[in-house]
């Protein structure tokens, strides 16, 4: 830590890409590096990704509202699909020695190699940041997150049991080297503040949706297999899915095929999130696999009936009756069922939304999971912890 005359530690949140027109780790990456505590910590945030132009506007917003909060902004500029360039690589060891205390990275695109660089700039805290995601069947990446990450990181934070429990019997990550944090939001959800989303159908059909982009993990395509069930059950719904990502032209085609064009939107990206989970009647997470999405969060913070599938962390969140339906995963019948149970049945619907609303308030509130994470700076900087073989000599208890 620094002796000069501001004496807060100097913390960098180094990320791929981050920004509030982001999902999952980029979103809460972004929001870390501008609400840690300006009277605490001296906050700056780094992104490893070139700018991409077509998120130009959410950009110019997010770098003015950092600048406002006095919160730098460096950019690597490294092309997208490279891990790391030699430029940016020289670019952020010279950021890393330049006085950091801490680093907090999120993801292994840049745990990798802001913990390798960080030990070389003798860096005294390095928090790696997993958001949650399966590591069955993976060769690589179990070995890269024991043998680089865990090795090099003061602390691994996962986002939920499930995530730290895939960590210690995928990758063989000593438990002690894992905390778990929750995610948290701020929600823009205020009641009869919200404005209609546009999206409600004419005819008062029923609206199903879902938040996310659209990737594998998602489990987009039982969705829309289950309205499909849904339709031929009788019931007139539409469905809505906010997002855009590599599979886009499958989900279309799937639609196509499926005969539901007039059934199923894919709606592409929505600045006003808050207001489409607002028209919801029911609130869908279709995933094989989640740690704490961002999404599901929002869902609850707008009191939204939801039916989510029982993976990952969901049942961290979600208490199955409780706040929401828990279903099997991957199942279009199972999770048509559920849909079909809180479209039937509103005074249910809307007790567990309420539910949902008051658990989400109560324990994934982002000023919690922000306060969490700063006592646990100040922890690490007190002990003077370190990993047990560092590169460039300097050592200290595990």
């Amino acid at each position: 830590m620094r002796t000069g005359i501001d004496r807060r530690p100097r913390v960098l949140t180094l990320a791929l890409t981050a920004g509030s027109g982001y999902g999952g780790a980029e979103k809460v990456a972004y929001e870390f590096a501008l609400r840690l505590d300006q009277e605490r910590f001296d906050s700056r945030l780094c992104v490893m990704r070139a700018p991409d132009p077509s998120r130009a506007q959410h950009d110019r917003r997010d770098a003015e509202e950092l600048a406002r909060r006095g919160v730098p902004l460096i950019n690597l500029g490294q092309p997208g699909a490279v891990l790391v360039t030699p430029g940016a690589w020289t670019r952020l060891y010279r950021l890393l020695a330049g006085g950091i205390d801490v680093l907090h990275a999120h993801m292994p695109r840049a745990s990798i190699p802001g913990s390798l660089l960080a030990r070389l700039a003798r860096v005294p805290v390095v928090v790696s940041h997993e958001h949650g995601s399966t590591l069955a069947g993976r060769r690589l990446r179990p070995l890269l997150d024991r043998e680089v990450i865990a090795r090099l990181s003061n602390v691994i934070v996962a986002v939920s049991d499930w995530d730290r429990h895939n960590l210690i019997a995928e990758a063989g990550i000593a438990p002690e080297r894992i905390r778990v944090i929750h995610n948290g939001i701020v929600s823009a959800s205020q009641g009869g503040s919200r404005q209609p989303s546009g999206l409600r159908p004419a005819d008062g059909s029923a609206l199903v949706g879902a938040v996310g982009r659209l990737y594998d993990e998602k489990g987009y395509p039982t969705l829309i297999h289950a309205i499909a069930l849904l339709r031929e059950r009788g019931h007139g719904l539409r469905c809505v899915i906010v997002g855009e990502g590599p599979r886009r032209a499958q989900l279309q085609d799937l639609i196509a095929q499926l005969g539901l064009e007039d059934a199923v939107r894919l709606v592409g990206r929505r600045e006003d999130v808050d207001s489409v989970v607002g028209d919801l009647d029911v609130a869908v997470l279709s995933s094989v696999w989640e740690g704490i999405p961002l999404a599901g969060l929002e869902y609850m913070a707008a009191g939204a009936p939801i039916v989510a599938t029982a993976v990952g962390g969901l049942p961290e969140m979600i208490r199955d009756g409780v706040d929401g339906l828990l279903v099997e995963p991957g199942s279009p019948e199972a999770l048509a069922d559920g849909i079909a149970r809180l479209l039937d049945d509103r005074e249910l619907a809307a007790r567990l939304g309420e539910s949902a609303r008051a658990r989400r308030r109560a324990e994934f509130d982002l000023d919690v999971t922000i306060a969490r994470v700063q006592d646990l700076y100040l922890e690490l900087l007190g002990a003077s912890t370190a990993p047990r073989e560092l590169i460039g000599g300097r050592s200290g208890p595990a």
